[in-house]
């Protein structure tokens, strides 16, 4: 028999030990995201994994917001965030940074993420686009690579909070803090 475990059970660190630890060398940006709720998701997934970052861009709301609250849970207070009005700007700065800049969206010549290799040592950058328009191409042409995540179904695309969980995951396995 399974007996689930309380909060004050878990062992989780404190805001202020998350922002002395370690973490994941990956920074998700998000390209004019419309959905506060999405981006609370992101936050949440994002602590959960230790990221070292969201970007957010453009039309992408920002913290202090009810409605990221309200999924993020606290998460936009612990992962560190910065917002850029123009995505390009947020991808020119990263860059600047160390990172490689990896657009998550279906293109020609993309490396599907089951094919993906992070090398170890390397800081990478994840983008991830509007719900409707993805990431912009503009953006796409800017980065050092795309990564689309393979799909078997009839649609042509995910959740961007879903995606988001799914290439931290991916990279977490890969990287881990």
């Amino acid at each position: 028999m399974y007996r689930k475990l309380k909060i004050t059970e878990m062992g989780r660190m404190s805001v202020e030990e998350f922002h002395e630890a370690a973490k994941l060398p990956l920074v998700v940006v998000l390209d004019s995201v419309r959905s506060l709720y999405n981006v609370g998701s992101v936050f949440r997934t994002g602590d959960a994994f230790r990221i070292s970052g969201v970007v957010l861009c453009g039309i992408t709301a920002t913290p202090p917001n009810a409605e990221i609250h309200k999924t993020a849970l606290g998460a936009e207070d612990s992962v560190a965030w910065r917002h850029f009005s123009d995505t390009i700007e947020a991808v020119a700065w990263l860059r600047s940074e160390g990172y490689e800049l990896l657009a998550i969206e279906q293109c020609e010549g993309s490396t599907m993420l089951n094919d993906f290799r992070a090398e170890e040592g390397k800081k990478y950058a994840v983008v991830l686009g509007n719900e409707v328009k993805g990431v912009q191409q503009q953006v796409v042409n800017a980065c050092d690579g795309c990564i689309e995540i393979p799909q078997f179904g009839t649609k042509h695309s995910m959740n961007v909070s879903v995606t988001a969980g799914i290439i931290i995951w991916h990279f977490f396995n890969l990287l881990k803090a």
